[in-house]
C-alpha cells in the first residue's frame, strides 16, 4: 500500500494474479536473502479450519494481505496500544507495507530465530531495535541493502516491472504472539493492536479467527491471502 511519502517502492503485491501464485515464494527468497535459516519458511494457508491449521507446526507469525477498502479504513479492529515493547516500525515508503509485515514477523521472533551472522537481517534488528517506531522508519528510508531486497523480490515472476508509484489497493499486516496475547502490526498505524489474551499454544487458530474478522468486515471482497511463517 502507498503512503503520504515522496518515496516508493515498486510493489510486492502489484500483480495479484501472479502474486497469489508466489506468495511463498516471494517472502522465502526474501527473508534467506537477509540471512533467514532455510529451516524458517512462509507456507501459503489455504484453509482457515483448524485441521488444515494443524498441519502447520511451529507458527511464529502469520502474514495477511488483504483489500484496504474504504470500509476497512473506516471500521478498524481493536485499537492502538499505547505503550509497547514489541518490534514495531512505522511505514513512510510508498508501497512498503511488505516489507515491513515481514520486518515485523521476523524481529518479533529474533529469540527464536538463529539468523545468519553475516545476514543483513540480524544487523538491522540490532541497529534499530532500541529505536521508536518513527526512527525505525526514517532507517529504512535511507536504507540501501533493504530497498534491493525488497525491489528484487517485488520483480518475481513479473516480465516487466510495475510503476514506483503504481496505485496499490491491498496491504499487508502481521499477526504475532507475544505474553500469550495476539498482536496485529500495521505500519500504517502508530503502534501495535493487541487482540486480547489467547493460548500460546493455539496462536494460529486465534490468528485464522482474526482474519475471519477482516474478511466478516468487507464481505464482498475475496482478494484476501495469508502466509504463516513457521519452522520447518
Amino acid at each position: 500500500m502507498a503512503s503520504d511519502s515522496k518515496q516508493f517502492w515498486i510493489p510486492l503485491e502489484s500483480n495479484p494474479e501472479i502474486f497469489i501464485l508466489f506468495f511463498s515464494q516471494v517472502l522465502n527468497k526474501f527473508s534467506w536473502n537477509v540471512g533467514v535459516p532455510s529451516s524458517y519458511k512462509f507456507l501459503d494457508v489455504y484453509d482457515l479450519d483448524k485441521e488444515l491449521l494443524d498441519t502447520i507446526k511451529k507458527p511464529l507469525a502469520v502474514m495477511l494481505l488483504y483489500p484496504l477498502t474504504q470500509k476497512a479504513i473506516d471500521n478498524p479492529i481493536g485499537k492502538v496500544e499505547e505503550k509497547s515493547e514489541l518490534y514495531f516500525i512505522r511505514q513512510t515508503i510508498g508501497n512498503a507495507c511488505g516489507t515491513i509485515a515481514l520486518v515485523h514477523a521476523l524481529a518479533n521472533n529474533a529469540d527464536k530465530i538463529n539468523f545468519k551472522d553475516d545476514g543483513y537481517m540480524k544487523k538491522f534488528i540490532a541497529e534499530t531495535k532500541s529505536m521508536t517506531p518513527e526512527e525505525k522508519a526514517s532507517y529504512l528510508e535511507f536504507n540501501r541493502e533493504m530497498g534491493v531486497v525488497h525491489e528484487d523480490c517485488a520483480q518475481e515472476g513479473q516480465t516487466q516491472a510495475p510503476p514506483r508509484d503504481q496505485a496499490v489497493v491491498r496491504h499487508f499486516i502481521t499477526l504475532i504472539s507475544r505474553n500469550n496475547k495476539l498482536y496485529e502490526l500495521d505500519g500504517r498505524k502508530e503502534g501495535p493492536v493487541c487482540h486480547g489474551e489467547i493460548n500460546k499454544e493455539s496462536f494460529l487458530e486465534s490468528a485464522a479467527a482474526m482474519v475471519k474478522k477482516f474478511m466478516a468486515r468487507d464481505p464482498e471482497e475475496m482478494d484476501f491471502s495469508v502466509m504463516a511463517l513457521a519452522e520447518d
